[in-house]
């Protein structure tokens, strides 16, 4: 059985890093989805894919998975670019403003 090991990203209605320092164990799908004819659900026999397992450090995933003899691959995050944009909506409130705030 294969897995992988990540960090989540933040979700798009999320400004803050909450909840993406921690690396996460998933495992792959075995069996493929199927549609339900009758109420059109999407269904799966694979009870594995309903397990995440959250760890502290990559190092603490990766000694998980060797322990327990699961196939994983790492996939290392993209770190986020910090930007600073000058003269910006912060700056119409900083205290080194001199000017008088006008729009």
């Amino acid at each position: 059985m294969s897995s992988r090991i990540y960090q989540p990203a933040r979700s798009a209605m999320q400004s803050g890093q909450a909840k993406t320092r921690e690396w996460i164990l998933e495992f792959a799908p075995a069996d493929a989805r199927r549609i339900d004819p009758l109420m059109g659900w999407t269904s799966s026999g694979d009870m594995d894919s309903q397990v995440r397992l959250r760890f502290e450090t990559r190092e603490a995933a990766i000694a998980y998975a060797e322990k327990h003899g699961l196939a994983y691959d790492v996939f290392e995050p993209k770190k986020r670019r910090h930007i600073l944009r000058t003269n910006g909506y912060g700056d119409n409130f900083a205290p080194k403003r001199r000017g008088a705030w006008t729009h």
